[in-house]
């Protein structure tokens, strides 16, 4: 007995255990979790971080510039020179050279030299490009958010209408079966027969396995919202919200109020991409005017045949000015910039072409609201029609004045206006959620 319990505890602490393993999430907490752990996301946030490192890489040409170096040389053998040999004996004969060894075997130079840009336009240009390229790099990690979030969100919803139609079916069951003990009670009294009980009996056989269907596509359904969140395909989850909690009327201004198209983040991700190249088209025509910098140095050399017997220092120092005046690159610049140019035109199509199917995507989604919306409210109607003919057939039925054949039909028109409105709920939520990514609230 005592190892019995023992091995009953195990069970219940594993069945606890993988009960606890099993993650709920709300909509919102599924998506902020796949903001945390979407690869494309935290890609994104390292381009933002390269895009820094840029700035100050393209800040350092014009900050000054300082080197410090040293040079050794030991000459094994010094290096003979010639000079005509009258230097040193005027009787020899012209034309004839003498060798002679100039330098000494140990030469060791120090030197630090300075520089400093001090005027270059397409420096300055560039450094603006720098900058507007990070702005550009985080308007793109909002775009990738703003995607990843719409993903999350058509991988979160069908899941709900499943939940639903389960709950609906349950509560079907549960009632059927009530109605299904009653008339074998009739049956067992024989005031029915046995073809009422088999009809209830074959539509409770039918539901389950309606229920048995859902719960198969329901784990197909959460494989593919776990991947959408980056969340491991191998552990369980759940989702915790359901349709009504989820869904808010869209506002007048969401039907009707003008397209603001900068609320759409691939939009300003290209007007950001419009100015980085006018910014390009700028830093080109910046290399048609000159740069100075300034620069000096300083070395001292130290020369002698043994250096720790007091060498010979020579100090030299230098400053100057440099200037770089562009006077022709064989038209090089010329067609950056008309290049630059182009795609700067190609880029104003590509964005009138996105208003235009900006402006679609909202006539489409506000059109589509407002019919699931009719349709929701018809099929509110309709159940509640569907509800009274079910409630006013049992009560015939129990009272002998109806047959089993009207109950079936009747449970059956029930059940298809049940699952009609809950696809009406579900669609007007879809259309509500593709309203607000059109209009670019989300």
């Amino acid at each position: 007995m005592k190892h019995l319990m023992i091995t009953l505890l195990g069970c219940c602490g594993l069945l606890y255990a993988t009960a606890q393993d099993v993650q709920s999430f709300t909509l919102d907490e599924a998506v902020n979790y796949a903001l945390e752990n979407n690869l494309s996301i935290k890609n994104s946030r390292i381009n933002i971080s390269d895009a820094g490192e840029q700035i100050i890489e393209r800040r350092s040409i014009g900050l000054p510039q300082l080197s410090a170096g040293a040079n050794y040389q030991y000459f094994v053998q010094l290096p003979n020179s010639l000079v005509p040999a009258q230097f040193f004996d005027p009787a020899a004969p012209e034309g004839d050279f003498a060798e002679i060894q100039f330098g000494t075997r140990n030469n060791l130079t120090v030197s630090a030299e300075l520089s400093m840009l001090l005027f270059d336009a397409s420096y300055l240009t560039g450094l603006k490009a720098a900058k507007a390229y990070r702005q550009y790099a985080q308007y793109e990690l909002i775009q990738q958010q703003y995607e990843v979030k719409n993903q999350v969100i058509e991988a979160y919803l069908p899941a709900l209408i499943l939940v639903e139609s389960k709950k609906t079916l349950e509560k079907n069951i549960s009632n059927l079966e009530k109605l299904y003990n009653e008339t074998q009670a009739l049956y067992r009294e024989g005031f029915v027969e046995q073809l009422d009980v088999d009809r209830l009996e074959l539509s409770l056989a039918n539901l389950r396995t309606e229920v048995e269907n859902i719960d198969r596509q329901r784990e197909l359904i959460l494989n593919v919202l776990k991947f959408q969140m980056g969340f491991p395909l191998e552990d369980d989850i759940t989702v915790a919200d359901d349709i009504d909690a989820l869904f808010t009327p869209a506002s007048q201004d969401a039907l009707t109020a003008p397209i603001s198209y900068l609320k759409r983040p691939e939009y300003q991700v290209l007007e950001m991409g419009r100015q980085l190249n006018e910014l390009n088209i700028q830093f080109n025509k910046s290399g048609y005017l000159p740069n100075l910098a300034a620069f000096g140095s300083y070395q001292q050399s130290a020369q002698g045949n043994n250096l720790f017997d007091n060498p010979f220092w020579i100090p030299t120092a230098v400053v100057g000015l440099q200037l770089n005046v562009p006077i022709f690159d064989g038209f090089e610049k010329r067609a950056k910039i008309n290049r630059a140019k182009l795609e700067l035109d190609i880029l104003n199509n590509q964005q009138r072409e996105l208003e235009r199917g900006i402006s679609l995507e909202v006539a489409n989604a506000r059109t589509s609201y407002l019919s699931a919306l009719e349709r929701f409210q018809s099929q509110e109607r309709n159940l509640a029609l569907a509800n009274r003919i079910y409630e006013t057939t049992k009560i015939k039925y129990r009272e002998g004045v109806g047959s089993s054949l009207e109950i079936t039909q009747a449970e059956q028109s029930l059940y298809e206006t049940q699952q009609n409105q809950v696809q009406a709920r579900y669609d007007l939520l879809v259309a509500k959620m593709a309203l607000d990514k059109a209009l670019g609230y989300q």
